[in-house]
């Protein structure tokens, strides 16, 4: 018998697949009107980046079910003063040397094991939303890498996360969610987060093509997440690009939303590890000031993660596998969703 799960799985993949075809016409017409295109194109504003993770890849339905972000890197080094001097509070922050700033928009949505039930086991993990919008600066130099940023959002129903996960599951014809009526209850989000990366710490070449390893430490602060993570990412591939990894929705590795468009085809194979000591967890913790439910997590979190990256002219696509060890107390598994992430420069 197929599954609801497997149904909604082989709608996306026939829907993805016939992306992939589209993107492969439109990539050959660019591709036959000759590289003179790209060279006589006007500068870029800047460049904008979709960021997909879900679940569904993998044929599950629970916990971190799904994120979606959308990031924005404007051309040039101003970053708002008003961020560039919360970062400087940070005693380490480079002084000089910012030159990249960003934005992103998304929202996070989380559910129990069992979608079907109004009235889910207490010991499972609550239904709960996360509406945000985030902003940030970036140092680089010297092969070191700074990223800070604050991120103001919303948790509970003013989250919208009911109604859109009701609204996709009606529209691939799946069981409808039934008990966000249990949800978190609304509250105000505010968080503060660092990552410091040593690029290339390690870089060879390695059968003709580059290998490098770029070890990172960092953490994040406030009511939503309050954590300290370390971590690494090697990569492997032809004509390593000047980056971070791929982008993610937080916490985990963070990767970089930015990238340095190139007039050739790179690629790379990367894979990542971080372990994160966490000390508050609204989406398992519960609300900070209202009750709510909640389960006891699990103080230590490792998210291991590989992938691809292809980066072509100022177009970036990477697609990323995300393995996460249990972040609850009478998790029965450990959490395995699936990212994608497209870049352009527009």
């Amino acid at each position: 018998m197929v599954t609801n799960n497997q149904v909604s799985f082989l709608f996306l993949l026939s829907r993805l697949r016939k992306a992939v075809e589209t993107s492969a016409i439109v990539a050959s017409i660019i591709f036959l009107t000759g590289s003179q295109v790209f060279s006589e194109e006007a500068a870029r504003s800047g460049q904008l980046s979709i960021v997909l993770e879900n679940d569904v890849f993998f044929h599950t339905d629970q916990h971190y079910t799904n994120g979606v972000a959308l990031a924005w890197v404007p051309a040039g080094t101003s970053a708002p003063d008003w961020i560039t001097r919360i970062a400087h509070w940070i005693p380490w922050f480079p002084e000089d040397g910012i030159n990249r700033h960003g934005y992103m928009f998304g929202q996070n949505m989380y559910t129990p094991h069992d979608l079907t039930l109004v009235n889910p086991p207490l010991e499972d993990r609550p239904y709960a939303g996360w509406l945000y919008g985030t902003a940030g600066v970036a140092a680089e130099a010297d092969h070191q890498f700074d990223l800070f940023a604050i991120t103001v959002g919303v948790v509970g129903p003013a989250s919208y996360a009911e109604q859109t996960q009701k609204f996709i599951h009606k529209l691939v014809n799946t069981d409808d969610p039934q008990g966000w009526d249990t949800q978190l209850r609304n509250e105000l989000g505010i968080n503060a987060s660092y990552q410091h990366s040593w690029r290339e710490l390690v870089a060879i070449n390695f059968m003709g093509l580059g290998f490098d390893v770029t070890p990172h430490i960092g953490g994040a602060l406030g009511n939503v997440y309050t954590y300290a993570d370390a971590g690494f990412t090697i990569r492997y591939g032809k004509n390593l690009p000047r980056d971070y990894g791929p982008p993610r929705v937080q916490p985990g590795v963070l990767g970089s939303i930015f990238f340095d468009p190139t007039g050739r085809v790179t690629w790379y194979l990367f894979g990542s590890l971080e372990e994160r000591a966490v000390a508050r967890n609204i989406f398992l913790d519960g609300n900070t000031y209202k009750d709510s439910r909640s389960v006891k997590k699990e103080p230590f979190i490792t998210d291991l993660q590989w992938g691809f990256v292809l980066t072509w002219h100022d177009y970036r696509l990477s697609l990323t596998d995300v393995f996460r060890t249990p972040e609850y107390e009478g998790q029965k598994s450990r959490d395995h969703f699936g990212s994608i992430c497209l870049s352009m420069g527009i």
